[in-house]
């Protein structure tokens, strides 16, 4: 059943490939924008690209992500001291928020996940 199923599947592809279907596609030729997500453990990687999709990123990654732009956006500051000094005092605040914390679910965001989601009860 299964190799039936892939012989129509393959079959249908090459049709849409014959017929130009996969021709000038939106981003044909560019590399896909993938998250990174290596910050993210490996077994929780699934339900934070979910838990992403939903509109909920717990507030560690987004100040995770936040601090690695205005590392960048720091670098390229060139000449304007008061521009330099508020991103440092962003990025010194957003690294005293962060702490030691890791990425355990903090008590706001488990609340948002569980009125989103339900208590699973």
């Amino acid at each position: 059943m299964s190799d039936l199923f892939e012989r129509i599947v393959e079959e249908r592809i090459a049709e849409a490939r014959r017929a130009g279907a996969f021709d000038d596609l939106p981003g044909t030729g560019k590399p896909l924008a993938l998250d990174d997500d290596s910050m993210v453990p490996e077994e929780l990687r699934m339900a934070y690209r979910v838990l992403k999709n939903a509109g909920f990123l717990p507030p560690e990654l987004e100040a995770r992500r936040e601090i690695a732009a205005l590392e960048a956006d720091l670098a390229a500051i060139v000449g304007d001291e008061a521009e330099q000094r508020r991103a440092l005092a962003r990025l010194q605040l957003l690294r005293a928020r962060l702490g030691p914390r890791d990425l355990r679910i903090d008590e706001h965001y488990r609340q948002a996940v569980l009125r989103r989601f339900g208590d699973g009860s």
